[in-house]
């Protein structure tokens, strides 16, 4: 019993970073204050009530339109909130209540906040980026996160330096440096390169897919990035059974 509230209050406070979550996705990349104005219809600029921003049960309610002028809302709402809850839920199952476990949940967060914008606008907003990093950073192994997100982060970015070197352009951005240091602070070593692997494998179908469209990289990151601290013991097993047979 204590479990299951456990669960549904971590999954309502999911919801609810969910909803501010979404401010984030759309006016973040605009260069929009978060905080002000406060929350209004996109279509009428009407500021909504307290009730029309209720997680999920609004949009519901509402029936997807706006209260004052009947325009659509983007499910987009209800579906980042939900995902969000789903995060909190999960990574309580991997971690449990210990004291890192709120910056782990506010990396993760991040980590999907930069996965809507980059899919929206193509971009990957350094604000919210670094911010995924430092909460990556608080680990009960504090020092060994920092040494691991400098040498991914900083090892991508000399191989980002070389090829531009070598190619005469730019072939690696900050964002993608600050992205790897992410990861190998949630992940560590060999983690993390195992999580490099499987985010180029996720990448594959969409890509050839899209053709000449781009594609943006950072979704499948975060994504492996995810699989890979749930299944992190089954990944050191799978990768000790490919070098070691």
């Amino acid at each position: 019993m204590e479990t299951t509230f456990t669960l549904i209050t971590l999954f309502i406070f999911g919801i609810t970073i969910g909803s501010f979550l979404n401010v984030v996705i759309y006016r973040i990349p605009k260069d929009e204050s978060i905080a002000f104005p406060a929350s209004h219809c996109q279509s009428c600029n009407t500021p909504l009530k307290w009730y029309h921003n209720v997680p999920i049960f609004s949009w519901i309610f509402l029936g997807g339109k706006c209260a004052f002028c009947q325009e659509s809302i983007s499910k987009q709402y209800p579906i980042v909130e939900f995902i969000t809850g789903l995060i909190f839920v999960i990574l309580y199952l991997k971690v449990g209540f210990e004291w890192y476990l709120p910056a782990i949940l506010l990396s993760f967060t991040a980590l999907f906040a930069l996965v809507m914008i980059d899919f929206k606008y193509f971009a990957v907003p350094d604000s919210v980026n670094i911010f995924a990093l430092l909460m990556a950073l608080i680990q009960p192994e504090f020092i060994d996160a920092i040494i691991n997100a400098l040498l991914a982060g900083g090892g991508l970015f000399l191989l980002g330096l070389a090829t531009s070197l070598i190619f005469k352009k730019e072939a690696m951005g900050s964002a993608d440096v600050i992205v790897a240091g992410t990861m190998a602070g949630l992940l560590g070593f060999p983690l993390f390169f195992l999580a490099l692997f499987l985010s180029a494998l996720l990448a594959i179908i969409p890509s050839l897919l899209a053709k000449d469209t781009m594609v943006p990289f950072v979704p499948f990151l975060a994504l492996a990035t995810f699989i890979v601290y749930l299944f992190d013991t089954q990944s050191l097993q799978l990768l000790n059974w490919i070098l070691y047979g």
